[in-house]
């Protein structure tokens, strides 16, 4: 387990980081997820021994990160890094040796992770001859290529069409079903929501919201309740207790004074015919978003 505890960073009189602590535990996909300054680059750049916190640290499985430890992390910078008049196969083999790996090993992962990735016939391309959606995905198998045990990704989904997130998604997904934490910040809120397991929110250097995301769902779902019935829903309105805000047909949106009363509203529905869906709404991430950062 990954645990940033009590981090603070200052540029000079500016903070940019206040008491920042959260945890990305095994096996999970945490979001991490704020606005243009709101610190998510420096945090990570912090966890990666490349800026150091003013304070506060940086924990794995309880003890401080050390630089040994971040030999094991996969890395990926929001900013492209790859050389680029050097083949892609030929980079890619040369990264995982430089993180140790042997050349059989090297050229293995490199085979096996341009494949995953739809890159699989751009083995001999150079880097600058690739579209700018190739570039992130070799920019990815660059982050992955010396078999990382912890993922730590700045904007990973940046610049791709929904094919390649697909393609992206189902990698990630395989290294935290393997056991590895994974980190990722992204702007594209509909992606995390169906990525992640964990969200961490923050604005302004802060942590506004923190842990797993159904959870936080369940925090800010409105009581507002929704069902979708076989047949005419309009005698939802004579149910005592209850108050219909929306109405189609089989449809309808309304608040409940009680539980009771919600319930009513679900047994009479169940009586009548057939219920195709009821429960409470449950906001989307840039509904929770909006509502945090505002």
């Amino acid at each position: 387990m990954l645990e940033i505890r009590n981090v603070t960073k200052h540029y000079g009189s500016r903070r940019v980081l206040s008491d920042v602590s959260f945890t990305v535990g095994n096996g999970r996909m945490t979001g991490f997820v704020g606005g243009n300054g709101a610190g998510k680059t420096t945090t990570m750049r912090i966890i990666l021994g490349v800026l150091e916190s003013d304070s506060g640290t940086v924990l794995l499985d309880g003890q401080t990160l050390t630089a040994s430890d971040r030999r094991r992390f996969g890395y990926m910078p929001e900013e492209r890094g790859l050389y680029p008049k050097m083949k892609l196969a030929e980079q890619l083999i040369y990264l995982a040796r430089l993180h140790g790996l042997p050349t059989v090993d090297a050229k293995r992962n490199t085979a096996d992770l341009l494949e995953r990735l739809g890159l699989g016939e751009r083995t001999e391309d150079t880097v600058e001859s690739l579209s700018l959606g190739n570039q992130q995905r070799a920019q990815i198998a660059a982050a992955l290529v010396h078999d990382p045990e912890f993922l730590v990704l700045d904007e990973p989904f940046s610049g791709l069409d929904p094919m390649a997130v697909e393609v992206v998604l189902n990698v990630l997904k395989s290294y935290a079903a393997e056991g590895a934490p994974v980190l990722f910040s992204s702007h594209q809120l509909d992606i995390v929501e169906r990525l992640c397991d964990d969200l961490v929110i923050i604005a302004g250097g802060e942590i506004r919201a923190n842990g797993p995301r159904d959870a936080l769902r369940d925090e800010f779902s409105s009581p507002l309740y929704e069902i979708h019935t076989g047949g005419d829903a309009g005698w939802i309105r004579d149910v005592p207790g209850v108050t219909v805000t929306e109405f189609d047909g089989g449809f309808a949106v309304f608040a409940a004074e009680t539980d009771v009363a919600s319930q009513q509203v679900l047994h009479e529905a169940s009586a009548r015919g057939t219920v195709h869906s009821f429960g409470q709404q449950r906001p989307t991430l840039a509904t929770i978003f909006k509502e945090i950062v505002k």
